[in-house]
């Protein structure tokens, strides 16, 4: 892990607001420039665009960190509410929003010494950004269009449930600059519909 990323990783858990956004900022720059450069060919494709809100898409940069680490920095960020994580992924996270539309998703292992994946990138990279996620409102139709089109395979056959009620896949992505990104599509579930009103 390069020393800027380090100390932007500590910066995270300062008791100051304005050092916090500056290293959220720097984390989310170095994440998403990864990223974008290796799916740019991705916008050519119309429909895929569109299912991943191009030209606007949500993005999120995903840390991954050690557990004192993760709590360090959920404290120094108001505690916010820890996702819903499926009982068979080895993770723990949380979401958190800076200005300018920067959005992390800081994670962890559930357990010290786990065995998914995050715990396997830490044992390989130690603390860094882990993954690259993507809001798309259709991942199964998405990650059609990426193996047929693109010749993108997907880690998972179709998609799995993620935090949330979120429907996710990932792709193992080569980076121009070397190396691969993990890129996630994750959907939104719909809000539930109110029951129509019965006439009287």
């Amino acid at each position: 892990m390069s020393s800027l990323l380090a100390s932007a990783i500590a910066g995270l858990a300062s008791a100051d607001p304005s050092e916090r956004n500056a290293a959220a900022e720097a984390i989310y720059r170095v994440g998403r420039a990864s990223a974008e450069a290796a799916v740019s060919a991705w916008w050519s494709e119309s429909e895929l665009s569109a299912l991943l809100l191009v030209p606007s898409p949500v993005v999120t940069v995903g840390l991954a960190v050690e557990r004192a680490t993760f709590g360090r920095i959920r404290v120094a960020n108001g505690t916010p509410r820890l996702a819903e994580v499926p009982a068979d992924q080895d993770a723990e996270e949380f979401e958190l929003h800076f200005p300018e539309n920067v959005l992390l998703d800081v994670l962890t292992t559930r357990e010290p010494g786990g065995s998914g994946a995050i715990a396997r990138y830490l044992a390989k990279f130690g603390e860094g950004v882990q993954q690259v996620e993507f809001r798309c409102t259709n991942v199964d139709r998405a990650t059609e269009i990426l193996k047929d089109k693109f010749d993108v395979k997907p880690v998972y056959p179709v998609s799995r449930p993620g935090a949330d009620g979120t429907r996710v896949n990932f792709f193992l992505v080569p980076s121009p600059g070397g190396g691969k990104v993990l890129i996630e599509f994750y959907d939104v579930p719909a809000a539930p519909q109110a029951p129509a009103a019965t006439a009287q």
